[in-house]
């Protein structure tokens, strides 16, 4: 049986492998809290390698682009580092650098977020129990 794995080449002061599973990759760059999150993400199609859509399984290597879609924001990523372990967010941010594009897209889409958030209304506290329930049945929902 032959065994074949990827070579380990040390870059600065981390130790990167030359290529990585997408979800491992996608949780130690911080994109997601979990690898079970980062595994969904990718199956259920908001990921996508060099414009392919691709399994959770799929080997990623420093150069590749990596397109997310999250929460409403697309990000565009070059692939700049593979570090196999959830490293703190200062090193975790060396893994990849964002397109210009994207970043100016996801300024603008912040913006307009926090416009359109301006104009619902703001209360001063918590709903009690017997506004819950009046909102709930408002909202033609149960009481469950």
């Amino acid at each position: 049986m032959l065994v074949i794995r990827a070579a380990i080449v040390f870059s600065g002061n981390i130790f990167v492998e030359e290529s990585l599973r997408i979800d491992k990759w996608l949780w130690a760059a911080r994109f997601y809290k979990t690898r079970r999150l980062a595994t969904n993400a990718v199956e259920g199609g908001r990921v996508h390698v060099n414009g392919q859509r691709i399994k959770a399984s799929h080997r990623i290597k420093i150069s590749d682009v990596v397109a997310l879609s999250k929460q409403g924001y697309k990000q565009e990523v070059v692939v700049c580092g593979i570090n196999k372990q959830r490293r703190p967010a200062s090193e975790a941010q060396k893994l990849y650098r964002e397109s210009e594009e994207s970043v100016a897209q996801r300024e603008l889409l912040a913006a307009q977020r926090k416009i359109l958030n301006q104009g619902l209304p703001r209360t001063a506290r918590k709903p009690n129990k017997n506004e819950r329930k009046e909102i709930r049945k408002i909202m033609g929902k149960s009481n469950g």
